[in-house]
């Protein structure tokens, strides 16, 4: 089964759930077409995915970075004390800046974030 064909089967179920809690086993009194609500859920599920995906690309992107300014200085050249103080320091404030960069978009992403999922 293709990851569209998944989607919109998870949604339908989904659906038919909010539906039943709402309306009990047999629906009685149901006037929402199932494809309405599975839609909404749908766009839900379509925007978590979107997210995760951009947010993980965005973690693997932070720790490229901080292996990079991990990495030392090619070998045969030497630094004076200070110097490699000033390095340190400056590839110290770079992670420092992308980890606090990385920890917004994920707070950002959180389940605190606001919605934008339509209403029914």
């Amino acid at each position: 089964m293709n990851d569209s064909a998944e989607l919109d089967k998870n949604a339908t179920a989904a659906a038919e759930e909010v539906l039943r809690v709402i309306y009990g086993d047999d629906l009685n009194g149901c006037v929402v077409r199932l494809d309405d609500v599975s839609r909404v859920i749908r766009s839900a599920f379509e925007k978590h995915a979107r997210n995760a995906a951009d947010l993980s690309e965005l973690h693997a992107k932070g720790f490229e970075a901080v292996q990079l300014l991990a990495t030392p200085p090619a070998t045969g050249h030497t630094f004076s004390p200070e110097d490699l103080r000033t390095l340190l320091g400056e590839r110290l404030d770079k992670i420092r800046e992308l980890a606090t960069k990385i920890l917004e978009a994920t707070k950002a992403e959180g389940p605190e974030a606001e919605s934008d999922t339509p209403a029914l």
